[in-house]
């Protein structure tokens, strides 16, 4: 059984173990990720016992914006409902915001439309991006 938890508490291991399942390049700068989402607004996380299997985070002002960065589970546990758990919890949390934002891969559009999200009308994401997988 999965548990979703809303929680700080992981170890750095954990987290680069499910950033390097995922060839996220962030795995490659290990101290950076992790001081990064231990200082989100909010942070979620999936688990199989003691094992991490899933996360997902938020950075906000607190009142009227929130960014979703990141959302990863296992690859191993994908398509089994952990994201869209994960994402539950965070939309529900900001639910009274103004403006959710995320920025999808192409092939996460139909995961993202499934939770609520659509297409920003007119506007094109833009980046200075420090990673090659995409």
């Amino acid at each position: 059984m999965i548990e979703i938890k809303e929680t700080f508490e992981m170890s750095k291991e954990s987290i680069i173990s499910l950033y390097q399942a995922n060839q996220w390049s962030s795995a490659q700068k290990p101290e950076q990720l992790y001081r990064a989402l231990m200082n989100s607004h909010s942070l979620v996380s999936a688990w199989d016992g003691e094992k991490l299997v899933g996360l997902a985070n938020a950075i906000s002002d607190g009142h009227l914006v929130v960014y979703y960065p990141h959302l990863l589970v296992l690859p191993e546990y994908q398509r089994s409902g952990i994201g869209k758990q994960l994402m539950d919890v965070m939309s529900k949390k900001y639910s009274g915001f103004h403006q959710q934002m995320l920025t999808s891969d192409v092939n996460s559009v139909d995961f993202y439309k499934a939770c609520g999200f659509e297409r920003a009308g007119k506007t094109v994401p833009m980046w200075i991006y420090d990673g090659d997988e995409h």
